[in-house]
């Protein structure tokens, strides 16, 4: 049985718990319907015990972090908040004592989106490199130049050292730690389970493409981007996209790059190689992705990957796979 606490505080993200909580159960549960035992027990701490009320107005029970062996604290994890919960958290002497040793001695620690800045003050990230939420990426560089801060992953691990980014990364990083600790099927059934669209590797962007340009975008362009997303295979160029927008070429270049800050050609190239470095984290073979992605041949792919991320599809590949 692993035992994973997670460390919360008045004002804490619930999402933070409740997506993370809800992956060590499922693991659970897929285990005896095989018949075999659970594998994780989850419990919550917090500095004084007792309820604490999150972000939500849920209030959950927690045990007092002072009264945890280290046996029942073999992953910990601190959660993240908005800013006043977690300058609170990150003042809070209970907190500031118990932190370090419980840590020292877990087999694994880290934090939740945001809650990495309670440990970050502690010392305990120096000369690490972490994920936090994309807001918080700045700050946190700011506040803790010791710290490596990775702006585009999901998740980032480094030996003991787990850290997600913005909120539902902390399930990402809860599944590959089951698929670490059980087996990458047990993760794969969990992921289904939730509903989830996939499971995602920590390299991935935790901001993407098809999201920012949605957010950004006007209507009529957040229908074609949905569009687009769906057949990365087709003809995606500007003369093609423009026609299905009903706009000139050239009005559509304008708007387009008014509503998205990229380029159609740009766009399309980065939504291509977001989707391609999911389909190569199943282990899909390069033919078969470049296929799927609308970047066929192969080495077409090859060229486009390596030019943006400064690594071969294969090597890629092979180093993600299954995680």
């Amino acid at each position: 049985m692993h035992h994973v606490v997670f460390i919360v505080y008045p004002g804490f993200e619930l999402l933070d718990v409740s997506g993370p909580a809800s992956v060590f159960n499922g693991a659970n549960r897929a285990l005896r319907q095989r018949g075999q035992p659970a594998a994780y027990k989850v419990a919550l701490a917090s500095a004084e015990g007792g309820g604490v009320e999150s972000n939500a107005g849920v209030t959950l029970e927690t045990r007092p972090i002072g009264a945890l062996h280290p046996a029942e604290a073999q992953t910990v994890l601190v959660v993240g908040a908005e800013r006043e919960p977690l300058l609170q958290a990150m003042a809070n002497p209970v907190l500031r004592a118990a932190l370090p040793g419980l840590t020292a001695q877990a087999e694994r620690f880290g934090a939740v989106c945001s809650g990495g800045f309670v440990l970050a003050a502690l010392g305990l990230f120096d000369g690490h490199r972490i994920a936090t939420h994309w807001e918080a990426c700045k700050p946190f560089a700011a506040a803790f130049p010791k710290v490596t801060v990775d702006p585009d992953a999901l998740y980032v691990v480094e030996g003991r050292l787990w850290t997600s980014a913005g909120v539902t990364t902390g399930i990402d990083m809860a599944l590959a730690m089951v698929a670490r600790d059980i087996g990458a099927a047990i993760a794969g059934e969990v992921a289904g389970r939730l509903v989830l669209y996939a499971r995602r590797p920590g390299s991935q962007s935790q901001f993407s493409p098809i999201l920012r340009a949605q957010v950004r975008a006007d209507s009529p362009f957040a229908d074609l981007i949905g569009w687009m997303q769906a057949h990365l295979d087709a003809a995606l160029d500007v003369p093609s996209l423009a026609a299905r927008a009903g706009m000139t070429e050239r009005t559509f270049h304008r708007k387009f790059v008014a509503a998205t800050g990229e380029t159609p050609a740009r766009f399309v190239e980065t939504a291509r190689l977001d989707a391609a470095r999911l389909l190569l984290s199943r282990g899909l073979s390069l033919k078969s992705v470049a296929a799927q992605v609308g970047l066929f041949p192969p080495a077409r792919l090859a060229e486009a990957f390596e030019r943006r991320f400064g690594i071969a599809p294969r090597l890629f590949r092979d180093m993600h796979a299954d995680l």
